[in-house]
């Protein structure tokens, strides 16, 4: 299948989690979509992907629109919120349950872990063995009418068979000429779609949003480049449209380690506190001409 482009003007988002503070890396995200929107005359939104309740915090959305206007990025209002359109990621549900592919999961993480015989996803977490796609319907209906939790489930193998057999998008990286890349989202396994606790997954909350949003070009970091095949494998289920896609390299710290909100990377705050202008981040990230004032930025 050939990826299906968009006709439309260009439109990006930036779309960060208020789930602690922005450190480098966000930074050179952000300022690619400004540089590809700019370059293209698109339209950058602002997407604030606020799902998980629990470790989203106001304060740190307010603190992550204080750092991108220190950077000199501006977005149009209003600002899109995951938590405001729960409502469009339930109707998606619905539409790939009423195609029988979606299935209630009963088990705990511990009890994966287990079950998955040391087999991994492209993101190391353990591999679904796909262990309550074996629980008859009314077993599963009583569990659920008992209020036991569950979280919803992909089924891949039914996914696949009613998908086109040839799944492909457009990879643009960081240049000018695209390469089709073929999707293989049967790595992933069973993939949830909505969470014990949340409203929608990640992978299904993206597609839906991308979509009611008219998001032609998606530019984020090449960790999430293998999550693309799913991506793609939902868009064709949901009769969505499918994006340009640029995976852009990832900022590393001294050690070489992808910069992280879990591994406490020094923060765009932090480096403001130390008296660094907009101008030395955005140079030493490539994003202006002159020194970085002393800031070094690797990348990978």
């Amino acid at each position: 299948m050939s990826p299906d482009i968009p006709a439309t003007a260009p439109v990006l988002r930036f779309a960060p989690s208020p789930n602690g503070a922005l450190h480098l890396g966000h930074a050179y995200s952000a300022l690619m979509n400004e540089r590809i929107a700019a370059g293209t005359g698109g339209r950058l939104i602002l997407r604030i992907e606020d799902l998980d309740r629990a470790r989203c915090k106001p304060r740190f959305e307010a603190a992550i629109v204080e750092d991108l206007a220190w950077l000199g990025i501006r977005f149009p209002a209003p600002w899109c919120r995951q938590s405001e359109h729960r409502d469009d990621y339930a109707a998606a549900l619905a539409r790939l349950d009423q195609q029988g592919l979606v299935y209630p999961c009963f088990c705990t993480r511990s009890q994966i872990a287990r079950a998955s015989a040391g087999l991994r996803d492209p993101d190391g977490a353990p591999l679904y063995p796909r262990t309550c796609r074996a629980v008859p319907s009314a077993e599963a209906r009583a569990l659920l009418a008992r209020g036991d939790k569950a979280a919803f489930r992909l089924d891949m193998e039914r996914a696949l068979a009613a998908a086109p057999a040839r799944l492909s998008w457009l990879e643009y990286g960081e240049g000018a000429v695209p390469s089709e890349r073929r999707a293989a989202p049967e790595v992933w396994g069973d993939i949830v779609l909505r969470g014990r606790d949340l409203a929608a997954s990640y992978h299904l909350a993206v597609v839906v949003d991308d979509a009611s949003q008219g998001v032609t070009d998606v530019v984020r970091g090449r960790d999430l480049l293998a999550a693309t095949a799913v991506h793609r494998l939902l868009q064709a289920l949901l009769a969505c449209p499918a994006p340009r896609y640029r995976h852009h390299r990832l900022v590393l710290d001294q050690n070489g380690a992808k910069l992280s909100k879990s591994r406490q990377s020094e923060s765009l705050a932090g480096l403001r506190g130390t008296g660094l202008s907009p101008g030395e981040v955005r140079a030493a990230l490539g994003f202006a001409a002159g020194a970085g004032g002393g800031l070094a930025a690797s990348f990978s």
